[in-house]
């Protein structure tokens, strides 16, 4: 039986993987910010009959005391965890910033994402097979770190900001597989593909443009996790792992270059 906490996991692919881990027998924990939503996840679990192996756990990953307080509740609940998956993201068509100063993008795609990896460190340690799976953009190369305004106070734009936090997902992986080289758990970085994953966190009009391309262009959630629970279920040995769909990503991207990568880790350490 695995243990596993999903970060995002009352909808879209976050969901596909709690629900199928909960049908493989596992112990599940999700969070999420809708409490509807994780009502919905405790019902379809007890129809499995999974209502003992399954949690919830309200939380705003946006905030920083929020993800402080979902470790603490993980740690009451689990005495190691086997898999952490990280799929909480939204975008913002307008700039936000949350109540702890970042740009919501970055708060929620990179800083939660740093915070819980870290944070669930000692939990993993003592699983077996461990891995923390972050689910982004790895692969492609558009995209910067804006090192001088990463709360992009100067022409934001929401892809501007969502490639920022995808960028900066990947150098998670990379900074937390050179701080943790001797440790058990793999770092996964993930880039599933275009998947129609829901649109519950876009507004109007992105919400109804959205759907309409996820309907006629993207792959279902049941298949976009299948490559996923492949590396889930056998990971490769070395520490950070990094796949773009169903191929390999090379690790001499400039995008997960480890000077990069440990600056922000450096700066993030300072930041928060």
């Amino acid at each position: 039986m695995k243990n596993l906490f999903i970060a995002g996991g009352t909808s879209g692919m976050g969901k596909g993987l709690a629900i199928h881990y909960l049908r493989q027998g596992s112990k599940v924990t999700v969070t999420g910010s809708n409490r509807l939503r994780g009502k919905e996840f405790l019902d379809e679990a007890a129809s499995l009959g999974a209502a003992n192996r399954a949690s919830f756990i309200r939380a705003d990953l946006l905030s920083l005391s929020e993800n402080r307080r979902v470790i603490q509740e993980v740690q009451a609940r689990h005495e190691s965890i086997d898999g952490l998956v990280l799929t909480a993201m939204q975008q913002f068509p307008k700039r936000k910033l949350t109540l702890d100063g970042f740009e919501s993008t970055f708060a929620l795609y990179y800083i939660s994402r740093f915070i819980l990896s870290y944070g669930l460190t000692d939990l993993l340690e003592k699983g077996k097979n461990p891995v923390i799976v972050s689910i982004g953009g790895t692969g492609m190369t558009k995209g910067e770190i804006h090192w001088d305004d990463l709360n992009l106070q100067n022409k934001y734009g929401l892809l501007k900001a969502t490639l920022q936090g995808g960028r900066a997902n990947d150098l998670l992986g990379v900074a937390y597989a050179e701080n943790n080289k001797n440790a058990k758990t793999r770092f996964i970085l993930n880039h599933p593909g275009y998947t129609n994953s829901g649109t519950n966190h876009l507004a109007q009009p992105f919400k109804s443009i959205m759907r309409i391309m996820g309907k006629l262009f993207a792959q279902p959630v049941d298949k976009s996790i299948q490559p996923i629970i492949k590396l889930m279920d056998h990971p490769p040995s070395q520490p950070l792992i990094a796949w773009d769909r169903t191929k390999a990503v090379d690790l001499s991207l400039p995008t997960l270059n480890k000077l990069n990568a440990m600056k922000l880790y450096q700066l993030t350490k300072h930041l928060l």
